[in-house]
């Protein structure tokens, strides 16, 4: 799990499969590792601002999933 601070103190959340590389459209980005092994689960669970189920969407067409504009929020205001 990467977290990403942007403009106006919000935050994206990117999520690589494990052991898989940062994503090379996302690399020239300033992404720091947030949290290892994150147990992202088809739970219902929101993680970090990412529906699971959408997520999983993400990563099955693209590799990795991101935040969406609208799901961004401020550090310390995640799930």
């Amino acid at each position: 799990m990467y977290k990403r601070t942007e403009e106006n103190d919000l935050c994206s959340y990117l999520v690589v499969p494990h052991e898989q590389p940062l994503p090379q459209e996302v690399a020239s980005t300033e992404w720091l590792v947030h949290e290892l092994d994150v147990d992202f689960e088809r739970t219902g669970k929101t993680h970090f601002t990412l529906e699971p189920d959408d997520a999983f969407q993400q990563i099955g067409e693209k590799g990795y999933a991101i935040s969406h504009l609208n799901d961004r929020t401020k550090d310390g205001n995640v799930h």
